[in-house]
This record gives structure tokens, C-alpha cells and sequence, in this order.
């Protein structure tokens, strides 16, 4: 049995992903007088994995169904220019498999991009949080920014987007539950722990609050 988990956090702070100044008055003049201007704007990102939960995999590309979600964010991407698509390659699925772990696909509407995808690759040792500064340049420039995570058993997804595209997520996804197919949708800041994280594995059937199962009749 498949469980796929989409893990969402919406409305984040682009300010949080700034470079901060050096003189603390400053900085906290500056945030003050944008603060009064305008608000800051937000973001949000987009977790995606899975098990397979009677051969204890884990790993989105390790589910029945990892082509079929890969279709499915190949759609949310579609008025988008890949910059930086290896040569030789096809689709997503393709793209993904031959990539580094920790690389970033820079995803623009515009052929030359305000932003450098080089920035954004991350090494075995870092996270996303590494690169605050040139992922906030593209989320502002409306580019879109998919990260290949590592995982026990093959590798996950994670999407930056400024637009909350979780609903145009959410419907598709839907559309392929099955008895051999669940999908839990989860909030990104309930989840604090790694039992949390893998709640499939000792709670299945009574998921930790902040973790809902999406049934056919389940809408938002």
C-alpha cells in the first residue's frame, strides 16, 4: 500500500529568507519603515512524500504512484521554462532520477530568469535553509524552486512557490486515491519530531493532530 504525505506550510515571511544587516538598529529601522509601507510579502512550500507501507519503504519515487504525482506537478509547472533541464533529458520523471541529491530545478515564465539556479543547489551536509537569500530572489521574481531531498530509500520532493498552490495540488492528487493508494495531507508546523514525521508507522489509523486523511468526499 502506497501512503503519500503532502506536507504544507502557507502564508511564511519572504522577510524571513533576507539578509539580515550587521548593525541590529538598522536592521530593525529598516524592517520598520518597510513594515509601514507595505506588508511582507509570503510564500509556500510544499513537502512531498511516501511509503510503502508493507515493504517499509520510504521515499516519494519508491510509491506505485510516484509517476502519476510527478504528472501532477509537471501540470502545476506547466506555463514554466525549466532553466536549468540537463542535456539529454526528457520528462520530470527523467529530470528527477538524473539530478544530484540537494539540487534545485528552477522553474521561470521568463526564458532568462532573474535569478541563478547554480545559488540554490545545496551539498549532502546543508539544508534549504543554506540558501535563505538566493531562494528568496526567486520566490520574488514568481519563479517556482523543486528541491530533490534525500530519503531512506530513494529521494523526496520539495516545492517553494509563491502562489498557494495547494488546492490546484490537492483535487489531482484526489483523483488517484485508491484501497492501495491514501493520501494524508499534513501542516508543516505540527510536525516537530521525527515520530511525527513517519506517524504511519505506529499510527496509521489515528494520525497526531494536524495530519487528516483526504477521502473521495473530502473537500476543501
Amino acid at each position: 500500500m502506497d501512503i503519500f504525505k503532502l506536507i504544507f506550510e502557507h502564508d511564511l515571511q519572504l522577510d524571513a529568507l533576507r539578509k539580515r544587516h550587521t548593525n541590529r538598529d538598522d536592521q530593525d529601522l529598516s524592517l520598520s519603515i518597510e513594515a509601514f509601507m507595505k506588508p511582507d510579502p509570503t510564500y509556500s512550500r510544499f513537502y512531498l512524500t511516501g511509503t510503502r507501507i508493507d515493504e517499509e519503504e520510504f521515499g516519494l519515487n519508491r510509491l506505485k504512484n510516484y509517476p502519476a504525482i510527478t504528472g501532477v506537478i509537471g501540470e502545476l509547472l506547466r506555463e514554466y521554462h525549466l532553466i536549468n533541464r540537463p542535456p539529454g533529458s526528457s520528462g520530470l520523471i527523467d529530470i528527477l532520477e538524473s539530478m544530484p541529491v540537494g539540487h534545485a530545478l528552477l522553474f521561470s515564465k521568463e526564458m532568462k530568469p532573474k535569478s541563478d539556479p547554480e545559488e540554490l543547489h545545496i551539498d549532502a551536509d546543508s539544508n534549504v535553509g543554506h540558501r535563505k537569500e538566493p531562494l528568496r530572489n526567486a520566490l520574488m521574481a514568481d519563479e517556482r524552486v523543486l528541491y530533490k531531498e534525500p530519503a531512506h530509500h530513494g529521494f523526496d520532493l520539495h516545492l517553494f512557490s509563491k502562489e498557494n498552490i495547494y488546492q490546484k495540488f490537492f483535487y489531482p492528487v484526489q483523483q488517484l486515491l485508491t484501497d492501495e493508494f491514501r493520501f494524508f495531507s499534513i501542516n508543516g508546523k505540527r510536525i516537530r519530531s521525527e515520530r511525527q514525521f513517519y506517524f504511519e508507522t505506529w499510527a496509521l489509523e489515528r494520525p497526531p493532530h494536524g495530519i487528516e486523511e483526504v477521502f473521495p468526499e473530502t473537500v476543501l
